[in-house]
């Protein structure tokens, strides 16, 4: 084998060989950007079809969730006026017991935790989780990062989609 050839399967060769390293080794990095918690389990849900829509925010609401899921109700209505520019892509779905002039509602979902804001993408797809706090500062400092989170998704949608919109 000539030179040439050996160090072209070398520089094809060595970045597979380092991803199989840090892959098998359980390398992972200490921190995340994210300010919500990725989901263990795969949950989707049957999203309406609204196709200018690109993310969902969802508030589980089971009919054994009172006073907890009444104020993040109200917190969920303070969220579309916050999301300003940003209201027109994306949508909120209620899960479970309840009535909302600006969301659409679903059947509950057992596995997901009462009360708890959920990010979900234009496919049903579940992907990030906001569990309520007991405090409602504390609940306030938790939807500053779910609008972040969902700020940061939305950019990185925008530039994928090479600025078509």
């Amino acid at each position: 084998m000539n030179k040439v050839a050996g160090l072209f399967l070398a520089c094809c060769m060595l970045p597979l060989i380092a991803a199989w390293v840090v892959l098998w080794s359980g390398w992972q990095p200490d921190s995340t950007t994210n300010q919500g918690n990725f989901l263990s389990q795969e949950v989707i849900l049957d999203v309406p079809d609204q196709g200018h829509k690109a993310w969902f925010i969802a508030l589980n609401q089971p009919a054994s969730c009172a006073q907890l899921c009444q104020s993040q109700i109200a917190l969920m209505e303070q969220l579309t006026v916050a999301l300003g520019k940003h209201r027109q892509q994306v949508g909120l779905l209620l899960l479970g017991e309840g009535q909302s002039e600006q969301a659409s509602v679903l059947p509950e979902v057992a596995s997901l935790s009462p009360g708890a804001f959920y990010l979900v993408d234009k496919h049903g797809l579940v992907v990030l989780e906001y569990l309520p706090q007991p405090d409602q500062t504390a609940n306030r400092v938790l939807l500053k990062g779910l609008l972040k989170d969902l700020k940061k998704l939305l950019s990185y949608e925008r530039s994928s989609a090479g600025g078509k919109q």
